[in-house]
């Protein structure tokens, strides 16, 4: 098992969401914190670099505009981040 250094948390505008279903093209249904679901696309750097799945726990950011409905895909927890999130209670949603 992976060693836990610091976990990323959100900060500002970000947000907390647990990924739903995977729409293809760069793009994945969120549900997010405050209730809403949005779809969010994946940039190009993480997009080369990890894969996302169903149930993985990502930090998002909104939006300027249509910010109830769209975002940004901003980190991806592994498996090891995701239970420490949900042992401090960050996952109650």
């Amino acid at each position: 098992m992976e060693e836990v250094r610091r976990v990323k948390l959100p900060k500002n505008n970000e947000m907390l969401g647990v990924v739903e279903s995977l729409l293809g093209t760069g793009r994945v249904r969120v549900i997010c914190k405050d209730g809403n679901t949005r779809i969010c696309r994946i940039p190009g750097k993480l997009r080369s670099k990890i894969w996302i799945h169903n149930g993985d726990v990502i930090i998002l950011k909104p939006w300027e505009t249509q910010t109830n409905e769209r975002g940004d895909v901003i980190w991806v927890y592994k498996r090891n981040e995701k239970y420490w999130l949900e042992k401090r209670g960050y996952l109650n949603f």
